[in-house]
């Protein structure tokens, strides 16, 4: 007896394993790295991209059913240059989605090429207010934080502590601006006045003629902006001329995060407010830390984190969309629907398209950043200006 089926049923099961086969011949997606390589912040850069792979080798190094195609760029921090970098991206290399990048400079630069072209900006540490405020675009997210979160969150601490008077100190960039201005917003909120602000040229990091001047003005406390190598000098520097017996130096995380070691003394017993900390001792951060270590042989740091969750952000977008990252609104959609299983500890993901998380008090404890509580729970960038 012979079997047969209609002519239409089997163009139907034809076109279904076309379709198949199509869905599963879809080109590998293009992710373009652009952060630093070279310069003070050039850890930061590996860290991140460390952190990104490691999440893309746990999903069996597909996200969305797509291998992975990598293309780098060193932006060395430049913000002259970032405009012909990530022009470089999108119109030469023709990448789907960028991640990128530490400096703020840059970073605006980025998200001005990304709202213009739509092609998906994922930026996994420069805190630019702007980028989740008037800059804010269905294709932007952030895997980290705003300038004013953890900024803010350090205010209302120090303004808790009883301090009544504060200086600040930073390099004259973004980032720096936006930072002691989150950390005033806070610290007057509860209390506090910020006498005078203090800055230095980016990258400079001589420091000498302004650690004189607030040793001559005693404010109840400093809260200093730097990172990288900039953090490392501040720190001795501020340590070398005695200030921190009488003058509790404040600062975001970044201050004493992935710096500790070349800090050495100087640092114990700083406080700093951050979206991780060591010692969280959660199952989910526990492994992290551990797959990380056995990956890379180096302990994590919140820049690793930041790239590890910049991966699981556009997993969830590009499984929703199954692996068709042109579905703009269906990627953007999950995402802010999304709870992301952080290292952390779980975050949502604002309109605006930044973190809304817990923000840490840590203590300078040897060379670990340890929880001592939490500042701020569930804090929200206000997200100023932004109009999406």
């Amino acid at each position: 007896m012979s079997l047969s089926f209609p002519r239409a049923a089997l163009s139907c099961l034809a076109l279904a394993s076309l379709a198949s086969f199509a869905h599963a011949q879809q080109p590998a997606l293009k992710v373009g790295l652009m952060l630093p390589y070279s310069g003070t912040y050039s850890a930061l850069g590996v860290a991140i991209e460390n952190g990104f792979k490691l999440r893309v080798q746990e999903l069996g190094g597909k996200l969305g059913g797509r291998d992975i195609e990598y293309v780098k760029v060193d932006d060395e921090s430049d913000p002259a240059k970032a405009t012909d970098n990530v022009n470089k991206l999108i119109k030469r290399d023709n990448v789907d989605v960028i991640i990128g990048t530490v400096h703020s400079g840059v970073a605006m630069a980025m998200a001005k090429a990304a709202k213009e072209s739509g092609t998906v900006l994922i930026i996994p540490n420069a805190g630019a207010d702007a980028v989740t405020g008037p800059m804010c675009a269905q294709n932007i997210f952030r895997s980290s934080f705003s300038n004013w979160q953890p900024a803010y969150a350090m205010g209302m601490v120090a303004a808790k502590e009883g301090k009544k008077t504060a200086m600040t100190i930073t390099w004259k960039y973004a980032a720096g601006d936006e930072s002691v201005a989150g950390f005033k917003e806070g610290f007057e909120k509860g209390g506090g006045k910020v006498v005078k602000n203090l800055t230095v040229p980016f990258p400079n990091v001589e420091f000498q003629a302004l650690l004189t001047e607030i040793a001559a003005a005693k404010p109840d406390a400093v809260y200093s902006f730097f990172a990288g190598g900039g953090a490392v000098k501040f720190v001795k520097d501020y340590a070398a001329a005695g200030l921190n017996k009488n003058i509790p130096l404040y600062g975001p995380g970044f201050l004493t995060d992935g710096t500790l070691q070349a800090q050495g003394d100087s640092a114990q017993g700083m406080l700093t407010t951050l979206h991780y900390a060591d010692g969280l001792n959660t199952p989910r951060d526990n492994a992290f830390r551990t797959a990380y270590a056995t990956q890379y042989k180096l302990q994590p740091d919140v820049y690793a984190v930041q790239g590890y969750d910049a991966a699981q952000m556009l997993a969830t977008g590009m499984t929703a969309v199954k692996g068709d990252i042109g579905k703009k609104a269906e990627f953007a959609g999950a995402i802010e629907k999304a709870k992301i299983d952080s290292p952390r500890g779980a975050f949502t993901v604002s309109k605006a398209h930044n973190p809304v998380q817990d923000f840490y008090l840590r203590k300078v404890d040897g060379m670990e950043n340890k929880v001592v509580g939490v500042a701020v729970k569930g804090l929200a960038d206000p997200a100023r200006g932004c109009r999406m």
